[in-house]
């Protein structure tokens, strides 16, 4: 018998499901193919703040789906007809593969604004090459300011603004105030090195997308801990020296983290297909009309919120989650194995990791704040990662008895991880035309824009 040829596109929460779903009911009698950035499947990174070493929160792709054939590469076209997806693999070479059922779960990217500056002078929190460079960048600043002569750029250097205040925003300042802490301790000459993080968002308040009680809770935590949580206030412009606030106030900073939301991956724009907001509209079997051999779940699809008619299921790692188990079950029916199903999903609360004991937290609509909130919130994300919980675990009780190591690694540089890409996950290569355009090396571009001038703003993941 010839096995079908199974292809998915993505390996985040919803692609990542799909395939481990797929190959366990239907692997006899497909060949699945999993095409993505990276050799690992991303999940809860707090490396940013120094909780969790990078390797903790990348699950090895190759580890935990041996029954599954991992292709290298960003997809870049998708040609319906002739059942094929082109991409380009991470060393540039292009290549192509076919397809007998097609999942796509290519998940989202930055969400961009007409904001003057902000694409030259602030990164995303996306990628772990972001979370990477926030932990240098954050630390560099800090090492600066305590070695400054001039009050003003001391003040600057400790000066950090996070633009965003839905989750990845929120949870970035609230750690980020943290670990800024936990660095000026272990400066021996502090003279005076006061931190100051600042939380805006256009919203009414901190999380609007969630339940009051949440919202309030995290509100409550940030200002406690000496955050600025500036809600109805924007950003009007950013510069190398600060950020231009809405109201005409000017905050001299070094740092400008861009947590404002995402957008659809635009993949899936080129498909030709009905779009609802730029996502891509699917029936509540994941299928693609007019197209059943098509699937797509995730950020980059539309999925019919049967719970609520009318509306489509929100942008989230819990709907995505689930909704890559429905399609790797509907694709295996497709192939004879079970019925398929409709995606239904039944709210089971949320979780806001606030750093150190504390979270905000609604399991099953139980509104939990504080430590208990804390425990409840790691306890389902050590439940829902795939791998390595007991290194998270111990990285986890670690943290909590040991100080943080205040050391910078110098792995991820500043140009390497624009705010304007498709690909977050991957820090940028530059290639021989770029630095001929340098007149110099990488090494030596980064050592000048890492050094006492840079302006760039930070970046790092979320759970």
């Amino acid at each position: 018998m010839s096995r079908s040829r199974v292809l998915i596109v993505g390996a985040g929460f919803a692609g990542y499901r799909a395939a481990r779903m797929l190959t366990r009911v239907a692997r006899h009698t497909a060949d699945v193919t999993l095409l993505n950035p990276t050799d690992y499947f991303l999940y809860l990174p707090q490396v940013a703040a120094g909780t969790l070493e990078p390797r903790r929160v990348t699950v090895s792709l190759s580890g935990t789906l041996p029954r599954t054939r991992l292709v290298l590469g960003e997809a870049d076209g998708v040609d319906l007809d002739r059942r094929t997806v082109s991409y380009v693999g991470p060393e540039g070479a292009r290549g192509t593969l076919e397809y007998d059922r097609l999942v796509l779960a290519v998940g989202s990217v930055n969400k961009l604004l007409p904001v003057p500056g902000v694409a030259e002078h602030a990164h995303g929190f996306r990628g772990m090459p972001e979370a990477l460079y926030l932990r240098d960048h954050v630390t560099r600043q800090i090492e600066l300011a305590a070695a400054a002569d001039d009050p003003a750029d001391c003040r600057a250097r400790c000066t950090f603004v996070v633009v965003g205040a839905g989750y990845t925003g929120t949870e970035v300042a609230a750690q980020g105030q943290l670990l800024t802490d936990a660095l000026v301790r272990k400066q021996p000459l502090r003279r005076g090195i006061r931190p100051r993080w600042m939380l805006l968002d256009i919203a009414p308040r901190v999380l609007p997308e969630l339940d009051e009680r949440l919202s309030r809770t995290s509100d409550r935590v940030l200002r406690e801990r000496g955050v600025e949580v500036r809600t109805g206030a924007s950003v009007k412009e950013a510069t190398r020296d600060g950020v231009l606030l809405d109201d005409g106030e000017f905050v001299d900073t070094r740092t400008l983290v861009w947590c404002v939301g995402v957008r659809p991956d635009p993949l899936v724009a080129g498909l030709g297909r009905p779009l609802e907001r730029g996502r891509l509209l699917v029936d509540p079997f994941l299928n693609v009309p007019g197209h059943p051999e098509v699937f797509a779940c995730g950020d980059a699809a539309a999925v019919p919120d049967l719970e609520k008619p009318g509306s489509y299921t929100p942008m989230t790692a819990q709907h995505a989650w689930r909704q890559g188990r429905v399609a790797g079950l509907n694709v295996a029916a497709s192939l004879g194995h079970g019925e398929r199903r409709s995606y239904r999903h039944k709210d089971l609360g949320f979780t806001v990791d606030l750093g150190g004991a504390q979270a905000a937290a609604n399991p099953l609509g139980v509104p939990l704040s504080g430590p208990l909130a804390g425990a409840v919130t790691r306890g389902y994300h050590l439940a829902a990662l795939p791998g390595n919980r007991v290194r998270v675990a111990a990285d986890w009780i670690l943290d909590a008895v040991l100080p943080r190591q205040a050391v910078q690694l110098g792995l991820v540089r500043s140009w390497s991880v624009p705010l304007d890409t498709a690909s977050p996950e991957l820090a940028r290569v530059p290639d021989d035309t770029e630095d001929r355009n340098r007149g110099q090396d990488p090494g030596r571009v980064q050592d000048r824009q890492d050094g006492g001038n840079e302006g760039n703003g930070g970046n790092g993941g979320t759970s």
